[in-house]
This record gives C-alpha cells, sequence and structure tokens, in this order.
C-alpha cells in the first residue's frame, strides 16, 4: 500500500554497481546510514544476496541494542531491501541515468507488511525518517562522488 511507504530520492554521481556494493556490504551501512542508529555490523561481512541473514549493533539514543534482519528483495545492481522481525522493510532502488555515469537513488522505509504497522505511524516514524533518508543518501554520495 502505497500510503505507507515513504521515499527519498536523489541523483549520485556514480555508476549503479559502485552504488550497489556498498549497500550489499553490512560492514558498510555505518558509514552511509544518516539515523546515527547503525553502530557496526555483528560477526563476519559477507556480501548480501536474497535470504542472507546479518546481524548489526544498533544505538537508539543513549540506548545499544541489536538487530537482525534479512534481505527480502534483491536484483543485482538495481534493487535491495532487508526486513528484521517487525517485518518492515527498507528498501534501495537503483536507476542508472546520464549512461550510467550517474544513478537516480530512491530509499525507501515500507510498513505496509509490519507486525504492528499502527504502532510505527503513532511512533511518528513516517514523518522522521524522509529526514534520515536525506541525511544517509547524502552520505552515501559522499562516499562514492569523485
Amino acid at each position: 500500500m502505497a500510503e505507507q511507504m515513504v521515499s527519498v530520492s536523489r541523483e549520485i554521481k556514480a555508476a549503479p554497481a559502485v552504488i550497489f556494493d556498498l549497500l550489499a556490504d553490512p560492514a558498510r551501512h555505518a558509514d552511509f546510514d544518516g539515523s546515527g542508529m547503525v553502530q557496526k555490523l555483528r560477526g563476519e561481512s559477507e556480501r548480501l544476496e536474497l535470504g542472507s541473514k546479518f546481524g548489526m549493533d544498533m544505538k537508539f539514543g543513549p540506548m545499544p541494542y541489536r538487530i537482525s534482519s534479512t534481505v527480502m528483495e534483491f536484483e543485482e545492481g538495481t534493487l535491495i531491501a532487508w526486513a528484521h522481525f517487525g517485518k518492515h522493510r527498507w528498501r534501495y532502488e537503483l536507476e542508472p541515468i546520464d549512461g550510467g555515469a550517474a544513478t537516480k537513488v530512491t530509499e525507501t522505509f515500507d510498513w505496509s507488511a509490519s507486525v504492528f504497522p499502527k504502532g510505527i505511524e503513532l511512533a511518528g516514524y513516517p514523518k522522521k525518517h524522509p529526514a534520515n533518508m536525506e541525511a544517509t543518501l547524502e552520505r552515501l554520495a559522499a562516499l562514492v562522488e569523485k
């Protein structure tokens, strides 16, 4: 349901493959996370693919916690999305532009499959997350643009 998704897009001056390689490496997620919540990968770093499971050390304000996620959607070079036990998804879609010299990157927070969508809405995440997603795409761009 489109009403249970929020998205932010940005043009990044890098090829889709370069950006996708960062997204598919969970050890790099803290490098581009704009929320300040992702701290570091727990366990070994392996390139993500459909069905991959990975754990992250996280922080909500001063409170640390751990989360495990599973890659739910995957198309090499163009789409990757993961979800944790709450079932809401973080999705990244990459579309080449300028003949592949740049990429339109769209990050989406999708809570349509969440186990408690009303809780997500009551917590205000649909209104809070776009600013974090803009920061994420800004940080992602800083990592790959030359």
